[in-house]
């Protein structure tokens, strides 16, 4: 059966309510948080926090997990920091890569689809695979199959399937801000993996699977929900952990829950420190804090750290510990870009690339520079050192700072007294080091040795000369000089 869907006629299946797998497809997955389906029997859940965590209905939810303020820190500032950075189209020029524009590729770049800018589409796309382990991106294309629009999918109405021969397609259920709206085909339609872009995280049960952070840290989380909703319970009751009501005797159940209730309802919460009127020598007992409850704070501490080092993300710049002490942003930086954004942003450019069908002189790069925007004193000293060592050109350094160029300052410059290394070889050969001869002793002959032909100026002979012709032409003149002088003696 066909179908117009975001402008391509894709092949479907009509969503049987007997089967709603097409053609002989299995389901391996979807963009929850564990491998297993959203349609399936475990939906929504992070596998096992613990094991036998499932026979005690005790279940993980994302929508839980990142109401955690560690959690919901990481992604947020994971996807903002990714988000900021702008698209660009680059083509290769000779051996480098040039900032381009094209009618075919640029206009999606820049406004992905009709309702989200640039830093939204990426903030959606990164959030949903930190979140559920999977980013599904629905492709619209015009007549001629060039994509002009990308939709980021709930990960929760997508599933990958595959075909007994290897097939993949993907399953995709009503979502009609993305323009899927089977219509009269039921509640979903399946597409080929031509037409979604599929970037998932850390495939460790399906490669069609990916796993979310939220996997590892979820016991994490947990903990540090149950610290603060206890934390916030006992400044509820004034900062006390409440105490105990002693009868003389016995009593019955029914008097102690009698009793009980009615001491909360006029001294707990908002009625703390009520006068009460005690009969029948009854005595209230106050409870002492103990030393556990006082760690509460090195526990709350430790689960962000766990959340942390499950993101990648340095705790300080979380609210969790201090900052380093030395005084090098760019080095921070460079710390956090490589062990936690490196590989979010190589994928996304990757995936892009593919999904676009990029020639190859064409690719898609996130411009890195915005992690640095803030850092005044880290950019213009890296463009400065860059246009000293005569690597950038004054303009290009001008223009990564939005300045306007300048005459002459198109260049690459470097200072005089550097030489190239062909010419210091050259002027070693010579042996500009080596020792000069000895001066003479006055009386006594200069040399005992013959001169070359270039150290008689007078010498009108030409360089064709032997040296024994040379050598004994020296030493007629050394024989004539020292007669002269025995005769003027």
């Amino acid at each position: 059966m066909i179908m117009r869907l975001l402008g391509l006629d894709i092949s479907v299946s009509r969503a049987a309510r007997t089967k709603p797998i097409p053609m002989d497809a299995q389901a391996v997955g979807s963009g929850t948080l564990g491998p297993f389906g959203s349609g399936g029997w475990w939906p929504l859940i992070v596998r096992e926090a613990f094991a036998g965590a499932w026979q005690q209905n005790f279940e993980l939810r994302p929508e839980t997990i990142l109401a955690y303020h560690t959690v919901y820190a990481c992604i947020t500032l994971i996807s903002a920091d990714i988000g900021k950075l702008a698209m660009r189209l680059m083509k290769m020029d000779g051996e480098v890569w040039i900032e381009s524009t094209s009618a075919a590729f640029s206009p999606v770049l820049r406004k992905p689809n009709r309702y989200q800018n640039h830093i939204q589409f990426i903030e959606n796309w990164i959030m949903s695979k930190l979140t559920r382990g999977n980013a599904y991106v629905l492709k619209e294309r015009d007549n001629r199959g060039i994509v002009i629009a990308l939709y980021v999918l709930d990960p929760n109405r997508v599933r990958p399937l595959v075909t007994e021969d290897g097939a993949v397609y993907y399953q995709l259920d009503l979502d009609t801000l993305a323009g899927i709206n089977p219509g009269d085909y039921g509640q979903q339609v399946v597409v080929p993996a031509s037409e979604i872009i599929h970037d998932r995280m850390n495939c460790l049960f399906h490669p069609l699977c990916g796993t979310s952070p939220l996997f590892a840290c979820a016991l994490a989380a947990r903990q540090g929900l149950a610290i603060l909703n206890n934390s916030a319970a006992f400044f509820e009751n004034g900062a006390e952990p409440g105490g105990i009501l002693v009868a003389p005797g016995a009593i019955s159940d029914e008097t102690a829950k009698r009793l009980k209730d009615r001491w909360e309802t006029n001294y707990g919460g908002a009625n703390r420190g009520r006068i009460a009127v005690l009969g029948d020598n009854l005595k209230y007992e106050p409870l002492t804090m103990t030393a556990v409850d006082a760690q509460l704070i090195e526990q709350l501490k430790m689960t962000s750290e766990i959340v942390c080092s499950v993101f990648h993300v340095p705790g300080y710049m979380v609210g969790v510990g201090t900052a380093p002490t030395y005084n090098n942003i760019e080095a921070l930086s460079q710390n956090y870009y490589s062990q936690c954004l490196q590989s979010l942003i190589e994928s996304f450019e990757l995936c892009m690339d593919e999904g676009l069908a990029l020639p190859d002189v064409y690719r898609t790069e996130l411009d890195l520079d915005g992690l640095l925007r803030m850092d005044t004193a880290t950019m213009v000293k890296t463009l400065t050192d860059g246009v000293g060592g005569g690597i950038v050109a004054p303009n290009e350094a001008r223009k990564r700072l939005n300045m306007r160029p300048v005459k002459g300052g198109q260049t690459p410059y470097l200072q005089q007294q550097n030489y190239s290394l062909a010419a210091l070889d050259e002027r070693d050969r010579n042996q500009p080091f080596a020792k000069p001869d000895p001066a003479p002793v006055a009386g006594t002959p200069a040399s005992t040795s013959p001169p070359a032909a270039e150290d008689d100026p007078s010498d009108d002979t030409t360089t064709s000369e032997t040296d024994q012709e040379r050598a004994a032409r020296w030493y007629r003149r050394l024989i004539a000089s020292l007669t002269e002088g025995d005769d003027h003696a």
